[in-house]
């Protein structure tokens, strides 16, 4: 399809599937269900509908070097990163989007698709965006409702005007309890709401502007004040923030007239919990699932997640066990939605693991803090081939590096020199240094770190490649 742009929004964090999605590193960025992440997984369930083209990128600051990573991994090349300066729901993304789509006089039909959920049967999803193109160039703001297999109090619903194939929506309604649930599941006309869309972008931009006027006034002023970032569009901080926060639902598709739906079953799940991808995992005759090194004596419909380790489990029912490098997570899979509870608390507290990973990635590659204690901090750190870390200084620390492999180009003061496997260097308190891999494959070494303070914002950058300030 040459007039039809999938719009990727990559902007959630995930904390209901902490401790392995984390703010650093949400969901989206993880294997969850399959070889592939699950942005990269978004990507390749509509390539084959891309006669040309690619995907158009919403997604914060923080992760665009992990959405460009990612993407590139699969072979796909964004026509845009549009990068938000702050949170702001749906709409204005959407609206950000669809201003990219539009600024050179096209006006290409939009396929929206959050990046963090699971479709069983890509084929199916593929036809239902198929059958709903008419409808969409014809002005309709077309949402795909997912029939229900269960009264799920969850999600929010779609009650759909009587009919087959795309109809009109009736109306919107917030997530039922388990009563109302059943009785939208026994009517036949309710669907879940899946958050995916269809459009045209200038009638999307023209629905807003009718029903959210300040929406898409602060998001233009932030697109025409936008600037080039490398391979990224970054709005404009000040003119974003001012933007009213708001979802698509409540700006726009519970205000038009030109809202209808297309059910569709196509095996979809949002992965919104621990008990959610529970239910989407491959189960074994007593209804467990399991992923990584898990050893299991009379357990029945439990699930867990290990890293590294072993997990032995004895004797649990209905129960989630998720062991990760620094943090483990065991709860009811009946309340597994509470672990936001332990996110606010972690928060809070300002600790690390709210929001990072003991494995860190970065643009460059990634750093593990293995070991650590007062005055000092052991990383295993990996430079990708031909990257190259920031020219930088630290005024409490000092660094020693130990190569494990590959090859490491080291600036250290007005010397720059070579470093090979099993060799090492020194970088003193105050001196400038840059770490980079001139080689072909990936560049290991050991860090030893020592110094009165370890932490990542005691970093002075004085050149950057991938233009990041200090912290």
């Amino acid at each position: 399809m040459n007039d039809l742009i999938p719009v990727l929004l990559s902007g959630g964090s995930g904390t209901r599937l902490w401790p392995l999605s984390r703010e650093g590193y949400p969901k989206q960025f993880l294997a969850l269900s399959g070889e592939h992440s699950m942005l990269q997984a978004t990507w390749l369930r509509v390539a084959p509908m891309m006669a040309q083209g690619a995907p158009l990128v919403v997604t914060n600051e923080r992760h665009r070097f992990m959405v460009a990573e990612q993407l590139r991994q699969v072979g796909c090349e964004p026509s845009a990163i549009v990068l938000e300066p702050a949170v702001r729901n749906t709409a204005p993304a959407i609206a950000a989007a669809a201003l990219q789509a539009t600024r050179e006089g096209a006006d290409p039909l939009l396929l929206v698709l959050p990046s963090d959920h699971v479709i069983a049967d890509e084929a199916a999803f593929r036809e239902a965006v198929q059958a709903a193109v008419p409808r969409a160039e014809d002005g309709a703001l077309i949402t795909f409702g997912i029939v229900p297999s269960s009264p799920e109090t969850g999600y929010g619903y779609i009650k759909a005007a009587p009919g087959e194939g795309v109809r009109a929506v009736e109306r919107f309604v917030e997530k039922p309890d388990a009563a109302t649930a059943e009785q939208y599941l026994d009517s036949g006309a309710y669907f879940w709401n899946s958050g995916m869309f269809l459009f045209r972008a200038s009638r999307y931009l023209q629905e807003l502007e009718k029903h959210r006027p300040e929406i898409l006034s602060a998001c233009r002023d932030a697109f025409d004040k936008a600037a080039r970032d490398c391979d990224f569009l970054r709005l404009d901080k000040d003119a974003f923030e001012a933007c009213p926060s708001d979802s698509i639902d409540y700006a726009v598709m519970e205000k038009t007239d030109a809202a209808e739906v297309l059910p569709i079953e196509a095996g979809w799940n949002d992965v919104g919990s621990w008990a959610a991808l529970w239910e989407v995992a491959t189960q074994d005759r007593d209804g467990n699932a399991y992923r990584g090194d898990v050893m299991a004596v009379d357990c029945r419909n439990s699930y867990a997640w290990s890293e590294r380790r072993l997990v032995a489990m004895i004797g649990l029912d209905d129960t989630v066990v998720v062991d990760t490098d620094d943090a483990l997570l065991v709860a009811r899979r009946d309340r597994v939605q509470e672990v936001k509870q332990i996110v606010e608390r972690l928060k809070g507290d300002a600790r690390s693991e709210a929001v990072l990973h003991r494995k860190v990635y970065r643009p460059w590659g990634s750093y593990d803090s293995v070991d650590m204690a007062e005055r000092f901090q052991v990383k295993r750190i990996t430079v990708k081939p031909g990257a190259s870390l920031s020219l930088q200084m630290h005024h409490h620390r000092a660094e020693h590096w130990i190569v494990v492999s590959g090859t490491a180009r080291v600036t250290r003061g007005e010397d720059v020199f070579i470093l090979g496997e099993n060799q090492s260097t020194f970088i003193p308190v105050g001196t400038k240094h840059r770490l980079e891999n001139p080689g072909k494959v990936p560049l290991e070494l050991i860090e030893v770190q020592s110094g009165s303070y370890l932490g990542e914002d005691d970093i002075v950058r004085f050149e950057d490649i991938y233009g990041r300030s200090n912290g």
